[in-house]
């Protein structure tokens, strides 16, 4: 009877699997963990900026002529008194040389009026000669000197022309296109035969809103301007890696924008900022302030704001944060919500709710590139 009643028994469990076995306790989730580290982080305002060369020259034509060669390379590096454009040279080889033969017929008659005039002295002296004729010769060595400067300075002039039909590079820098070709006639209305930038170092230029200008006043009691120092991101987020100095902030408002132009300057050894470039500038001003500082993929938004997870005791939790601005190139700082040392999930993320059981790990974190 026994053994009938177990076998009836057996068989119901078999058709219910689930009374059968006993009930099992809930899975635990495996996330990826980062501690909220206390970094101290420097006070910074935020800007839109462009990169400026210190030395920008269009390169122009200072006398008319035939272009005879163009010896450079567009885009090169040219160091300042290479050869760029040749301008035929006969024209001006010529005017030299008839400058030249003037200034020497201008020489032989000063040297005729000397000796008229000396002659006319003695004769006057003497009372042989007349006052006259006197002050006529000295008027005529007067004027042969007279001569002799314009035509030395006609000839200087030849000379220089001349000069110009070699042109050269009168800064160091990078060269643009160039807008002639060899055959063509140029002339100082032909407008700019090409550009030359300098390279190293370069400025840029921001502008600092009226509101932003007087919190920057008040990180000290007076505003030491080359004491400010600034860093660059691209327009991908990418961060420049030197660093730059603010050294000057103009002496005017502009009018139409209310904003004040401060200018910062930053070494280029590798070429990597181009003149004009758009750039975001962060300006670091006062004593760094011991902050929070969570990876950004940590965060989570919804409608009420937002907020992170981090491991309590085994399980996931909710912690409402308020951000306070990136810091490098990753990471993000936290104003409130957390106090520093909570192992934040950054990843399974996916996988979290509120309460759920987790094993914590250690995430492969990003080196912060502040």
């Amino acid at each position: 009877m026994r053994n009938t009643l177990g076998a009836v028994v057996a068989l119901y469990l078999m058709s219910f699997p689930a009374l059968a076995q006993p009930k099992e306790a809930p899975s635990q989730i495996s996330v990826g963990v980062v501690t909220a580290a206390r970094k101290p982080i420097a006070k910074s305002l935020d800007f839109v900026g462009r990169v400026e060369a210190i030395d920008r020259v269009e390169i122009r034509a200072r006398v008319t002529g035939y272009l005879e060669a163009v010896e450079f390379k567009e885009g090169d590096l040219v160091q300042a008194g290479a050869s760029l454009y040749k301008i035929e040279k006969g024209l001006f080889q010529a005017a030299v040389g008839e400058a030249a033969g003037a200034l020497d017929r201008s020489k032989a008659a000063k040297v005729l009026s000397e000796v008229q005039l000396q002659r006319a002295e003695e004769l006057y002296e003497r009372n042989v000669g007349s006052a006259v004729a006197r002050d006529q010769a000295r008027a005529a060595d007067e004027q042969a000197k007279g001569t002799i400067l314009i035509d030395q300075a006609n000839l200087d002039t030849a000379k220089i022309n001349l000069g110009y039909t070699d042109i050269v590079a009168p800064v160091t820098g990078k060269i643009g296109r160039t807008n002639v070709t060899k055959g063509n006639v140029v002339s100082p209305e032909s407008g700019p035969l090409t550009v030359i930038v300098s390279q190293d170092p370069m400025y840029v230029t921001f502008p600092v809103s009226q509101r932003e200008f007087l919190r920057l006043q008040q990180t000290g009691k007076q505003l030491d301007v080359t004491q400010l120092k600034a860093n660059l991101k691209f327009a991908d987020l990418s961060k420049y890696d030197q660093e730059g100095t603010v050294n000057f902030v103009d002496v005017t408002v502009n009018r139409t924008t209310d904003t004040v132009l401060v200018r910062a300057a930053f070494p280029n050894p590798k070429g990597v900022l181009i003149d004009g470039q758009l750039v975001h500038v962060s300006i670091e001003a006062g004593k760094p302030v011991e902050k929070v500082v969570i990876p950004q993929s940590a965060l989570i938004a919804d409608q009420q704001g937002t907020y992170v997870f981090v491991v309590d005791d085994g399980k996931a939790a909710i912690r409402r944060v308020k951000t306070g601005g990136e810091s490098g190139g990753t990471s993000i700082i936290v104003e409130e919500g957390l106090s520093g040392g909570e192992q934040v999930i950054v990843d399974g993320l996916q996988s979290v709710r509120p309460g759920a059981a987790v094993i914590a790990t250690p995430a492969l974190q990003l080196q912060d590139r502040s």
